[in-house]
């Protein structure tokens, strides 16, 4: 698949987007500029840097996502609990 790292001269947004010979021209998916780099792509590795890096930042989102579903719990028993008084 022909798909290209993009960086947008006219507000810094870097992207990927597919490009088929077909297709118009990108346009940056930020601020709609033409005014495209296209940057060298870069391959996927896998390292035990990589995948320890990758399983640190799963366990923050999903500590995050916990966080605000004991948040969000937590204010419905209080919404209930005023309700039932």
């Amino acid at each position: 698949m022909p798909l290209f790292d993009f960086d947008c001269r006219a507000c810094g947004h870097r992207f990927e987007a597919l490009v088929r010979r077909q297709d118009p021209p990108p346009v940056c998916p930020s601020c709609g500029s033409a005014d495209l780099e296209r940057l060298p792509s870069q391959f996927a590795t896998s390292t035990p840097e990589s995948r320890q890096a990758a399983a640190t930042q799963a366990r923050k989102k999903a500590a995050a996502r916990a966080h605000r579903d004991n948040a969000a719990t937590a204010r419905e028993e209080e919404t209930h609990r005023r309700e039932d008084h």
